[in-house]
């Protein structure tokens, strides 16, 4: 028997396997599909700053937690495993084409009460800085610390690490449903049959609503689909990652371009579509007009795993004292999975977690089915 099961082997998953299995646990993780093959790979690896001394709500907290934690998972990635996963600080922009001067100011603002560097850019500094984004763009602000890694790369590294400190990794083992008693979960059923173990953690993106529900544990999370574009140009015509709003384009350094990302209830279909893809491309060309002469390579979606107040769901789950929930991260999986793997494996083991949890409670929506679950949401640009 495991000491601790996981069910979902997203980076979430796989980051708190690698860091239980650090400690000394026996652990499993369980996917459905393949091993880091939904939302987690599909995502785009922008990693935003942030400060813990100037941290002061529930989000800037875990992202600056996960901030000063990075360069260090990487370094210990590329060491164990030999597998770089293309973690760099390339900076960030973000910008807008059209509309007043000072429609940043206000994030700017934001940036510094937390801490964290923000460069504003009057005037023609945006272009010293990417000289190929559209001549009308008229606010701009650069955060140097920003960072980006590779989806692919980083699962493929957090895969190996696993399977270092004696993971078992069951891909193609979907869980069906929970086995509790006297307040405990004491098994899972699953495609694979009957498991056992001391611990239950669900970390399946947003597929975890589902299992969780059957039990009475009121976790609100819906999936949303993003799709994104992969282009190819050389020389690439931007070095930072840039956003302009939602939406985004990261360079990679080796001529590729990832353009993102709509936003789409499409319940838990993957498809890319025309409008969607179309839309991407508008606003690829229209932001950075160069991008016309790129080579289109691909398109794919993924399933983020939104929450009503956009914050994850980080805790105990109240129906059994052996059973944690990790999930609902939205578009922030990746860049909050270190902090994300190291409180829950603090709280876990029993340990005093460096964060307080309370904001991230898996009760916190008890009792109230949030608005956004009857939706639409069609943003296919």
């Amino acid at each position: 028997m495991h000491d601790i099961i996981i069910i979902g082997g997203g980076v979430i998953g796989l980051s708190l396997a690698c860091e239980l299995a650090g400690e000394g646990t026996k652990v499993a993780v369980l996917e459905k599909g393949g091993i880091g093959q939904e939302s987690s790979w599909a995502g785009a690896g922008i990693l935003p700053p942030g400060n813990p001394d100037g941290a002061r709500t529930p989000e800037a907290r875990l992202r600056a937690c996960s901030h000063v934690l990075w360069a260090d998972l990487s370094a210990r990635l590329r060491e164990e495993t030999g597998i770089d996963n293309g973690f760099r600080r390339t900076g960030g922009l973000e910008v807008r084409i059209g509309g007043p001067v000072r429609a940043l100011e206000d994030e700017v603002a934001a940036w510094r009460a937390e801490g964290v560097t923000v460069e504003p850019l009057a005037g023609r500094a945006v272009f010293e800085r990417e000289g190929e984004l559209h001549p009308e763009v008229t606010s701009a602000y650069r955060l140097p610390e920003m960072g980006q890694v590779r989806n692919p790369r980083h699962l493929k590294a957090l895969a190996a690490l696993a399977l270092l400190r004696n993971v078992s990794l069951m891909p193609g083992t979907e869980v069906h449903r929970f086995e509790l008693a006297r307040e405990k979960a004491v098994a899972i059923e699953t495609s694979a049959g009957r498991c056992t173990a001391g611990q239950f953690v669900v970390a399946g993106g947003a597929w975890s609503g589902r299992l969780l529900n059957d039990i009475g544990c009121p976790v609100a999370v819906r999936p949303l689909r993003g799709q994104i574009v992969l282009l190819s140009m050389l020389p690439t015509p931007l070095s930072h990652v840039v956003n302009v709003g939602p939406r985004y384009f990261v360079p990679r350094g080796d001529g590729r371009v990832l353009v993102g990302a709509t936003e789409e209830a499409a319940g838990f279909d993957k498809s890319t579509t025309a409008g969607g893809v179309a839309g991407l491309m508008d606003f690829s060309l229209a932001t950075v007009p160069a991008l016309a002469r790129a080579t289109f390579e691909r398109c794919w979606a993924g399933l983020r795993p939104q929450s009503a107040d956009g914050l994850p769901y980080l805790g105990r789950v109240p129906q059994a004292d052996n059973l944690f929930v990790a999930t609902g991260h939205f578009r922030a999986g990746l860049q909050l999975s270190p902090a994300t793997a190291l409180l829950m494996s603090q709280l876990i083991l029993g340990r005093e977690t460096r964060l307080p949890l309370e904001p991230y409670s898996v009760t916190r929506h008890a009792g109230r089915r949030p608005e956004f679950f009857d939706q639409e949401t069609h943003s296919p640009g």
